[in-house]
């Protein structure tokens, strides 16, 4: 065993045990996975559940350099949307490992601690180096969940207030709500409801503006949002050619109750016909308005009324296989219009596993397979369509038009093939 340097008081070569108490540890979290962003936990945050990215959160922060220098701070708070970020890279980083309440202390390098407008953009910054290394503490004070309504960032709806419970309206709920819609300016442009009189609607029926419809379907009884709708790109492309997003609308919102419909596993088989026939009259009437995303709700739900015949009648599934067809292609009319070419061609092939030879369905899964590029399906099914029947105009026309895509296609392939081949000789002299 090494020799060691022992005190006076103990002698050589003795055996020494040590009692060791071990009182506290901190974590170290690497968020950048190359130590520029470390982060200890200072004051653990209740709950579970961390900001997302859509999120808009409040926190409070003290960045400081080295030598203590307090370079920004915010002892009231700042809010800001997750994915847009703020101050500097680690910030935005740091917030969605947080919960709420929590307090961390950040030890920021080089390039994580680069302010998120530049060295001149932020005159906190201004002077410093521009590889100096940062402190921050940061506090998760709260946050507002914002939940993207259209997946496309163009409907967002920022919950004020949490609601109870966990169920929602659907298609048909007679909903109870107040909302004020204001324009970007703050002009009142529309206003509905109180809390001894709310504004009542039916879901999905068309009733009111369609995007707030399908904000108020995501909401729960008593919760309180913001919903904002916006038109333009929401890619906010410059050299796309269409306009920049910008704010259409700004709705405040209350859900102060909701009913629901029946639903259709309580209803007895000649109600389950009877509503299933109602919906696809409903569905007809939102068609021929041109509320294709309204329509094709109400479809759906006819259609899913008669979806389980088990305990039908032979006659009674002859009528419900009769709707669930219509109702299909009808949906699938819908989708087609929505641009959801995918799903059309599910809900003819649907309709197909109940009649083969039906030409709608052939018809309209072959224009969802031509416009996703499935030429070879496409060109399967309006073959079969005329052949089943040949003088249908709309067949026939779908046909000419697959016929002259396949020459494009043909054509591009054999100039594509050409350069390849130059491109070939070229390196072999």
């Amino acid at each position: 065993m090494e020799k060691l340097d022992l005190p006076p008081t103990i002698p050589p070569n003795s055996t020494l045990v040590f009692d060791i108490e071990l009182l506290s540890w901190s974590t170290i979290r690497d968020l950048s996975g190359d130590g520029g962003i470390l982060k200890k936990v200072v004051s653990e945050g209740g709950g579970w559940a961390v900001p997302r990215d859509p999120d808009e959160v409040l926190v409070k922060y003290e960045a400081r350099l080295e030598d203590e220098t307090i370079v920004s701070k915010s002892d009231t708070g700042v809010e800001f949307y997750v994915n847009e970020g703020y101050l500097c890279a680690a910030v935005g980083k740091a917030v969605k490992t947080m919960r709420k309440g929590e307090k961390s202390e950040l030890l920021v390098k080089f390039p994580y601690g680069i302010p998120l407008n530049g060295f001149d953009g932020d005159s906190s910054f201004r002077g410093i180096p521009s590889n100096a290394s940062l402190t921050i503490d940061l506090e998760l004070v709260s946050w507002k969940n914002v939940i993207d309504i259209t997946e496309n960032q163009r409907v967002r709806k920022k919950i004020v207030r949490e609601g109870e419970g966990f169920d929602r309206p659907n298609e048909g709920s007679l909903v109870k709500v107040k909302y004020i819609c204001k324009a970007e300016d703050g002009t009142i442009c529309e206003s509905e409801g109180s809390e001894m009189e709310p504004f009542e609607y039916l879901c999905f029926q068309d009733q009111i503006f369609e995007d707030l419809d399908k904000a108020i379907a995501t909401m729960r009884k008593g919760e309180k949002a913001l919903v904002t709708i916006y038109s333009g790109d929401m890619n906010n492309s410059d050299v796309s050619g269409t306009a920049p997003a910008v704010i259409t609308a700004l709705y405040d919102v209350e859900l102060i109750s909701f009913t629901k419909e029946k639903p259709c596993w309580k209803m007895e088989t000649s109600e389950k016909l009877e509503v299933c026939e109602r919906k696809k009259d409903e569905g007809n009437k939102l068609f021929k308005a041109g509320k294709f995303w309204c329509a094709s709700i109400k479809y759906d739900k006819a259609a899913k009324c008669v979806e389980l015949d088990h305990s039908f009648t032979d006659e009674e599934k002859a009528l419900a296989n009769a709707l669930r067809i219509s109702c299909n292609l009808n949906n699938a009319a819908c989708k087609i219009k929505l641009g959801e070419y995918v799903e059309a061609a599910k809900l003819c092939t649907k309709v197909l596993e109940l009649d083969p030879l039906n030409v709608k369905a052939l018809y309209r899964r072959s224009q969802s397979y031509l416009r996703i590029s499935e030429l070879e399906k496409a060109e399967i099914d309006i073959k079969k369509a005329l052949t089943i029947d040949p003088k249908n105009r709309e067949v026939k026309l779908e046909y000419a038009k697959l016929k002259g895509l396949k020459k494009e296609y043909a054509k591009y392939e054999a100039e594509i093939f050409g350069t390849m081949l130059s491109k070939m000789s070229l390196l072999q002299k």
